[in-house]
């Protein structure tokens, strides 16, 4: 209410300041008239722009008017009178063109500025141990990026897109519980990644309103700032691959660093539950591999050793098939007797 008072007033001192001032005409009327109008309007534009895109285009608009200044300089420096003289006639388009282009570049560039290196003279060597990371949803929620980067196997930049805080923001106020709590840990995680000094965390706020789906996003960052994924999420893998986006699957990563076995060789495992085929036992690694036990039913919640007969890699992760020692040497007796 009292923004529209003030703008009854702004419209009632135009025309009374034009009359006063300008000329007792309807001439310094309308140009009152025509000022008032142009304050208001610059007034409604101004409240939809946000803070940083008005500072930044402040800025943008006064390097390019400063670079036509110094374009007009250099033609007049160079002694050349038709050379000159042909620029200077279009000095007013080029005055225009070069603000607007530098207030366009600076807006749509400012969120990257906090990503460049402060010595930009750093060898190309050094500069892939900057490399920016933008993290998912999936691997922040997951937690095992902590750990990876407390023991310094990932080396860059950390980058959480704004659009990903804004998805666990949600999670973390869902009604439901378990979505609740996935959300708190990615919170948390995020917190926990800030105090780290290895991998600095940057809250990424460029955002593409016009994709909808939080993977397309990623996609699409990861192409502008030319940067790797890091993820948890299969389907996400394979859609920035086939787009040509790097992407580093954490998964994948604890695929490769299980225990390589090899068929023929024995190992201890405890025997947890049955299995789903008749007379299997199903025991697990330290790291999670599943290890099937033929024959093994009847041993269930007991330590043995068996002998690895098989290994399948799926995509799922690896999964290897073994027979009790025991049932083996018995098998070898009887074949001799």
């Amino acid at each position: 209410m009292i923004r529209w008072i003030i703008r009854v007033l702004v419209i009632i001192a135009g025309p009374t300041i034009g009359w006063l001032q300008i000329a007792h005409t309807a001439r310094g009327i309308l140009v009152g008239v025509l000022c008032s109008l142009l304050v208001i309007l610059a007034e409604i534009v101004i409240e939809r722009i946000p803070l940083d895109n008005l500072i930044a285009g402040v800025l943008g608009s006064i390097l390019g008017l400063i670079s036509a200044k110094v374009i007009d300089y250099i033609t007049y420096m160079v002694v050349d009178a038709t050379l000159y003289e042909r620029i200077h006639r279009y000095s007013l388009l080029i005055n225009v063109l070069l603000t607007y282009l530098g207030m366009v570049v600076a807006i749509h560039k400012k969120e990257e500025v906090e990503l460049l290196d402060r010595n930009i003279f750093i060898p190309t060597a050094k500069k892939r141990g900057q490399e920016i990371i933008i993290l998912d949803t999936s691997v922040i929620i997951d937690g095992r990026i902590t750990d990876i980067c407390e023991t310094r196997f990932v080396v860059g930049r950390l980058l959480v897109p704004r659009f990903v805080l804004n998805e666990l923001h949600v999670l973390a106020d869902s009604a439901d519980s378990i979505k609740r709590q996935r959300g708190r840990r990615g919170l948390d995680i995020i917190a926990h990644l800030q105090q780290l000094t290895e991998n600095p965390v940057t809250v990424f706020e460029k955002d593409f309103s016009e994709l909808k789906e939080v993977d397309a996003k990623l996609i699409e960052l990861a192409k502008d700032l030319k940067a790797r994924i890091l993820t948890t999420d299969f389907n996400l893998n394979k859609i920035a691959s086939v787009q040509g986006v790097r992407v580093l699957n954490i998964n994948d990563l604890a695929n490769a660093l299980k225990a390589v076995v090899l068929p023929g060789e024995a190992m201890n495992i405890f025997v947890v539950k049955e299995g789903k085929e008749k007379d299997q036992g199903v025991a697990y690694l330290d790291d999670g591999t599943m290890v099937i036990v033929e024959e093994g039913r009847r041993l269930v919640g007991k330590k043995i050793e068996v002998i690895v007969s098989t290994i399948l890699q799926t995509s799922a992760g690896r999964m290897i098939f073994t027979r009790p020692k025991e049932n083996l040497q018995a098998g070898e007796f009887q074949n001799r007797s």
